[in-house]
C-alpha cells in the first residue's frame, strides 16, 4: 500500500477524488445553509404579514374571527381576562416574548409534528399564529438525503474522470518507461524522442537520449582504457617475469642478488593478480577456477615471512590441510586474502599473526593495536587509512577493493576486534544472509 501511495497515477486519482468531494461538499454544504436561511426568511416574513393583518382584521370586528390568510396557519387572539386560557390549553406560549419562535408539539392523533409561532403581546390583547413546519421539516430532509446522494455521485464521478485523466497522462510516461528497459538490453540503445510528441515527455526522453549517449561513450572509453591497461601493462611485466627467471637459473649468482630477485619476481606476481582482480572489478563479471585457500595463504605468509627483516613476528598457518577450494580465480582470492594478511603484519609490531582455513572461510588473527569505534565504521571506506596508519605507506585502497571483490563474488568479510588484543579478519567464501560485508 505504501508503494503504491507513491505511485504518480495513485497521487492524479486521488487530487481528483478529493477535488471533487471537496468541491461537491462544499456546494452542498452552501446550498442548505442558503436554503435553510431562505426559507427562515420567507416564513418569518410570511408569518409577520399574516399575524399583523390578523390583528388589524381583529381590531376591525372583534367579535367575530377574522380568517388566517394563509394556507397551515391557525391564529389565536386572547384578550386580558382570556389569559387564563391561554395558560391551560397553551402553557408553552404564556412565557413567550413578542417575535418568532420554533416550537414542538402533538397533533389530536398523538403524531409529533413542529411549527413556528409568531408572538404580538399588548396591554389588552394577545396574538398568535402557528405555522404547520411538518411538511416543510420533511421536504427538507428529502433536501438534505438528496444532496448527500449528490456527493457521492460527484465524487464517484470525480474518481472516474481521475482514473481516465491519469490514464491519459501516464500513458506516454509508462511507455517511455517501457522503451527505456527495452533499450538497456542492448549495447546500443536506440533512440526515445522520436516516439513522442514535442511536450513535457518528449523533452525528457530527449535528455534521456542525450544522458544515455554520454553514458555510452564514458562506457566505450572505460573499456578500452582496461584494454589497453591489461596489454600495457601486462607486457613489461611479463618481461620482467622473463628476465627474473632466466636470472634465477643461473648457478654463480650470490644468496643476496638471489633473494633480491626473489622480491622482484614476488611483486610482479603480486601486480599480476592486482591487475587481473582490478581488471575482472571493472568488467563486473566473475571469473572461474578451482583456488586452493590453503595454498594461497601459505604462499602469502611466505612471501611476508621474508619481508619481515628483524620485526619480531611470528606468522603462522592453521588448518591448511582441510583443502578449502573456492570457484574464482586464483588472483582474485590471493588479492582479497593477501590485503587482510597484509594489513594484520603491518599493523602488529610484535606477537604472531594466525591465519586459520576453516569451512569455507579463513581468518587471520593478529595481536596488533586493536581497532577503535571509528575504525570499525569507516575501515572499508575508498581512501580511508586507520587511526594506526601513522606514516606507513598505503593510500587506504585494499580493503575497498576486499570490499568490491567479496560483492562481486558473494562473499562475506568483516573485520571486528579480537577477544583480548588484536583484530580478527573474517572472509567467508559462503556467507549466510545476515554475513556481513564491511
Amino acid at each position: 500500500m505504501r508503494r503504491y501511495r507513491r505511485r504518480l497515477r495513485s497521487r492524479i486519482i486521488l487530487s481528483f477524488l478529493l477535488l471533487g468531494f471537496g468541491l461537491t461538499a462544499l456546494f452542498a454544504f452552501a446550498t442548505q445553509i442558503a436554503r435553510s436561511k431562505v426559507e427562515n426568511d420567507l416564513v418569518e416574513d410570511v408569518m409577520n404579514r399574516n399575524i399583523d393583518e390578523y390583528a388589524r382584521r381583529y381590531y376591525g370586528d372583534p367579535m367575530r374571527d377574522p380568517d388566517v390568510p394563509v394556507t397551515n396557519m391557525r391564529a389565536y387572539a386572547f384578550t386580558v381576562d382570556r389569559i387564563d386560557r391561554v395558560r391551560r390549553d397553551f402553557p408553552e406560549w404564556v412565557e413567550l416574548s413578542t417575535g418568532n419562535h420554533s416550537l414542538n408539539g402533538i397533533d389530536e392523533d398523538g403524531s409529533p409534528f413542529s411549527y413556528r409561532l409568531a408572538v404580538r403581546k399588548t396591554d389588552s390583547e394577545w396574538f398568535f399564529l402557528a405555522y404547520d413546519m411538518t411538511e416543510s421539516i420533511r421536504g427538507e430532509a428529502q433536501f438534505t438525503r438528496a444532496i448527500y446522494a449528490s456527493v457521492l455521485v460527484f465524487s464517484l464521478l470525480s474518481l472516474l474522470v481521475g482514473w481516465w485523466a491519469a490514464s491519459r497522462v501516464m500513458s506516454p510516461v509508462s511507455e517511455l518507461a517501457r522503451r527505456l528497459r527495452r533499450s538497456g538490453s542492448s549495447t546500443q540503445p536506440e533512440s526515445l524522442a522520436r516516439g513522442f510528441a514535442d511536450d513535457e515527455v518528449g523533452q525528457l526522453a530527449g535528455a534521456l537520449d542525450d544522458y544515455a549517449a554520454r553514458l555510452t561513450e564514458v562506457v566505450a572509453r572505460d573499456r578500452e582504457f582496461n584494454a589497453d591497461v591489461s596489454h600495457e601493462l601486462r607486457t613489461p611485466l611479463a618481461v620482467v617475469k622473463g628476465a627474473v627467471e632466466l636470472l634465477l637459473s643461473k648457478p654463480d649468482i650470490d644468496a643476496k642478488t638471489h633473494a633480491r630477485l626473489l622480491r622482484i619476481k614476488r611483486a610482479e606476481e603480486q601486480c599480476t593478480d592486482l591487475i587481473s582482480a582490478l581488471l575482472l572489478l571493472s568488467r563486473n563479471e566473475r571469473g572461474h577456477g578451482a583456488t586452493d585457500i590453503g595454498r594461497v595463504a601459505e604462499q602469502l605468509l611466505e612471501a611476508h615471512r621474508t619481508q619481515l627483516g628483524g620485526k619480531p613476528l611470528v606468522l603462522r598457518l592453521e588448518g591448511a590441510e582441510r583443502g578449502v577450494v573456492v570457484d574464482a580465480p586464483e588472483s582474485a582470492v590471493t588479492v582479497a586474502l593477501g590485503n587482510l594478511i597484509g594489513n594484520a603484519v603491518k599493523y602488529t609490531q610484535t606477537g604472531e599473526v594466525v591465519v586459520r582455513v576453516g569451512e569455507g572461510c579463513v581468518e587471520v588473527v593478529d595481536s596488533g593495536p586493536g581497532l577503535s569505534a571509528e575504525d570499525a565504521a569507516k575501515l572499508f571506506e575508498r581512501g580511508y587509512r586507520g587511526t594506526h596508519a601513522e606514516h606507513s605507506q598505503g593510500g587506504g585502497i585494499g580493503l575497498s577493493i576486499v570490499r568490491r571483490l567479496c560483492a562481486l563474488y558473494g562473499w562475506g568479510v568483516r573485520v571486528v576486534p579480537g577477544e583480548a588484543r588484536g583484530v580478527v579478519a573474517t572472509l567467508d567464501f559462503a556467507p549466510s544472509t545476515e554475513a556481513a560485508d564491511g
